[in-house]
């Protein structure tokens, strides 16, 4: 047989992770994560990295 989770087990282990590592700690992991595979599915479809999206965009000329 097999164990499946529950939902108290599911919050027992939340509780210890946010207790283990802080919830700043956690949200900086998730969103280094979140943006590492933003960057893998832009480089499976071939795009290429933004590194600056200021770089883009175009530049208001004086008297136009």
């Amino acid at each position: 047989m097999g164990f499946k989770p529950g939902l108290p087990e599911l919050l027992i282990v939340l509780l210890l992770v946010v207790l283990l590592f802080g919830v700043g700690r956690i949200s900086k992991i998730a969103g280094e994560l979140g943006s590492g595979i933003r960057s893998f599915r832009k480089g499976l479809k071939g795009e290429e990295p933004e590194d600056n999206p200021a770089k883009e965009e175009p530049e208001d000329k004086p008297g136009a």
